[in-house]
Protein backbone atom coordinates (compact mmCIF):
# COMPACT_ATOMS: atom_id res chain seq x y z
CA UNK A 1 0.00 0.00 0.00
CA UNK A 2 1.69 3.48 -1.18
CA UNK A 3 1.53 6.30 1.36
CA UNK A 4 -1.31 8.63 1.18
CA UNK A 5 1.20 11.60 1.42
CA UNK A 6 4.01 10.27 -0.54
CA UNK A 7 4.38 12.54 -3.80
CA UNK A 8 7.17 12.11 -6.35
CA UNK A 9 8.16 15.41 -7.57
CA UNK A 10 11.48 15.78 -10.32
CA UNK A 11 13.93 17.97 -8.57
CA UNK A 12 16.71 19.98 -10.56
CA UNK A 13 19.61 22.43 -8.69
CA UNK A 14 21.72 25.25 -10.53
CA UNK A 15 25.23 24.49 -11.12
CA UNK A 16 25.98 27.97 -10.49
CA UNK A 17 24.76 28.26 -6.99
CA UNK A 18 27.12 26.87 -4.41
CA UNK A 19 25.00 24.74 -2.33
CA UNK A 20 23.14 22.07 -4.00
CA UNK A 21 19.57 23.43 -3.43
CA UNK A 22 16.25 21.44 -5.11
CA UNK A 23 14.40 23.02 -7.50
CA UNK A 24 10.88 21.58 -8.25
CA UNK A 25 10.63 20.98 -11.82
CA UNK A 26 7.15 21.93 -12.78
CA UNK A 27 8.58 25.41 -10.96
CA UNK A 28 11.22 25.93 -13.45
CA UNK A 29 9.00 25.06 -16.01
CA UNK A 30 6.66 27.56 -15.20
CA UNK A 31 8.45 30.63 -13.88
CA UNK A 32 11.56 29.86 -16.84
CA UNK A 33 14.07 31.71 -14.28
CA UNK A 34 17.23 30.13 -16.44
CA UNK A 35 16.39 30.18 -20.16
CA UNK A 36 14.34 33.61 -19.78
CA UNK A 37 15.09 36.68 -17.90
CA UNK A 38 18.55 34.97 -16.45
CA UNK A 39 19.84 38.70 -16.07
CA UNK A 40 17.70 39.48 -13.83
CA UNK A 41 18.84 36.73 -11.42
CA UNK A 42 20.58 37.77 -8.47
CA UNK A 43 22.71 34.93 -8.68
CA UNK A 44 23.40 35.63 -12.32
CA UNK A 45 24.38 39.68 -11.32
CA UNK A 46 26.19 38.00 -7.98
CA UNK A 47 28.80 35.60 -10.14
CA UNK A 48 28.86 38.03 -13.32
CA UNK A 49 30.34 40.66 -10.59
CA UNK A 50 32.70 38.22 -9.23
CA UNK A 51 34.16 37.27 -12.44
CA UNK A 52 34.38 40.39 -13.25
CA UNK A 53 35.97 41.45 -10.08
CA UNK A 54 38.60 38.12 -10.86
CA UNK A 55 39.13 39.33 -14.48
CA UNK A 56 40.17 42.75 -12.85
CA UNK A 57 42.43 42.12 -10.35
CA UNK A 58 44.25 38.97 -12.43
CA UNK A 59 44.98 42.11 -15.17
CA UNK A 60 46.31 44.29 -12.44
CA UNK A 61 49.56 43.24 -11.21
CA UNK A 62 50.58 43.42 -7.67
CA UNK A 63 53.22 45.88 -6.21
CA UNK A 64 55.26 42.84 -5.33
CA UNK A 65 55.15 41.47 -8.99
CA UNK A 66 56.08 45.02 -10.25
CA UNK A 67 58.98 45.32 -8.34
CA UNK A 68 60.31 41.53 -9.71
CA UNK A 69 59.82 43.20 -13.34
CA UNK A 70 61.85 46.37 -12.25
CA UNK A 71 64.53 44.29 -10.75
CA UNK A 72 65.42 41.80 -13.48
CA UNK A 73 65.11 44.87 -15.95
CA UNK A 74 67.72 46.51 -14.34
CA UNK A 75 70.77 44.08 -14.64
Amino acid sequence: MACPYLKEVVMLFCDAYPVKKMLPLDRIVSANPCLGEFHGCPLFQDILTRVAAAGAAAAVPSAHAAALVHKEGSR
